[in-house]
């Protein structure tokens, strides 16, 4: 799978731990004018739209949207209904730390096009985001650019997505791993525009130690980004600000679903597992590496749902008895999960 701006990217057994740079270079220019002449008026920037439009099969098509807070044009994948005549609800659907850049992606590791062709619901998948946790950044990062996920996710593209389509103009939001954590973020931060919110293996949890030595994970040692730049100083403000955890009674009136495993291999660490393809290496990094990331979410998810039901605000979690940070356990969590976010939606 070619990524947009990493090219080509093979999953490794170290694959987890590996580091992908992203290099973006600004360019500004400046016009001067005469000292005579009379004041010129700034053109106003461009508003956010869709500007292209490609077909990628009878049920999917690829828009491509100018995001105006980011100032740069986005890919966004769409899964369309069997049926378009009348109008459908939106998920919006997000990949973890590589925001779908690479070949860790719903369409590449799951049969998510399979499965959403008889359900009657528009799946919305941007592609971009690697390593930014989905919100907006506080200054734009030398190697990860500007960031200003929160501000599209909920301001330009929701619209958008509305003008474009026959929706209900009803939306759930879900997300693995690093958008684990983001679609609860995104659900606190616009109460109402998600019925329904799922997170799949995400720790619900960033201002404290542990969270924030995971962010520091994804964003540093993996993306290349400093996380000063994301939320400011560890334990200050940006930070607690930006923690589901302390925020948790936000999410009163919205329906949430939380999964996780222990670390335990499972059903899923097998040699002929989709994802494993027969290669010893790669499980022996689903089970150690993939194990250990998902004992910490683990704990992170349990505190999430404790602090929730001290606040009496409704939560449905699933805690496998088994199983690793790894693909196949998420299309097993979208599996069971959507069923119900469906009847929300309705």
């Amino acid at each position: 799978m070619i990524s947009r701006r990493f090219g080509q990217r093979r999953p490794t057994g170290s694959a987890l731990s590996a580091i992908a740079t992203i290099v973006a270079t600004l360019i500004g220019s400046a016009l001067v004018g005469a000292a005579v002449a009379a004041p010129a008026t700034a053109s106003p920037s461009p508003a956010s739209e869709i500007t292209a439009t490609y077909h990628k099969g009878p049920q999917e098509l690829t828009l491509i949207v100018y995001s105006a807070s980011m100032g740069r044009s986005i890919p966004i994948t769409v899964l369309t209904p069997r049926e378009q005549r009348r109008p459908s609800p939106v998920l919006y659907l997000l990949n973890g730390a590589g925001g779908g850049e690479d070949s860790a992606t719903w369409d590449a590791r799951t049969n998510y096009r399979s499965y959403f062709a008889n359900q009657n619901v528009y799946v919305v998948t941007p592609i971009g985001g690697a390593f930014s946790y989905y919100t907006d950044w506080q200054r734009d990062d030398p190697v990860l650019g500007r960031n200003k996920w929160q501000t599209f996710l909920t301001r330009e593209l929701p619209p958008l997505i509305d003008a474009k389509f026959p929706t209900t103009r009803v939306n759930a939001i879900a997300g693995i791993s690093m958008a684990g954590t983001s679609v609860l973020n995104l659900a606190i931060a616009a109460p109402h525009l998600y019925r329904s919110v799922a997170a799949f293996s995400g720790c619900a949890r960033s201002s404290d130690p542990l969270g924030q030595r995971y962010i520091q994970l994804v964003v540093g040692e993996r993306g290349g980004g400093d996380v000063v730049n994301m939320w400011g100083p560890l334990d200050g403000p940006g930070w607690r600000t930006n923690d589901p955890y302390l925020h948790a009674a936000r999410l009163r009136g919205t329906k949430v679903y939380m999964t996780s495993g222990n670390g335990l291999p499972g059903t899923h660490e097998q040699l002929d597992d989709r994802n494993v393809e027969g290669d010893p290496l790669t499980l022996a990094n689903q089970a150690v590496v993939g194990g250990g990331i998902e004992a910490a979410v683990d704990v992170c998810t349990r505190q999430m749902v404790t602090r929730m039901r001290e606040l009496g605000v409704a939560v449905q979690v699933n805690f496998r008895p088994s199983g690793t940070h790894s693909w196949g356990y998420w299309q097993d969590d979208l599996h069971n999960t959507w069923p119900r976010v469906a009847r929300d939606l309705r």
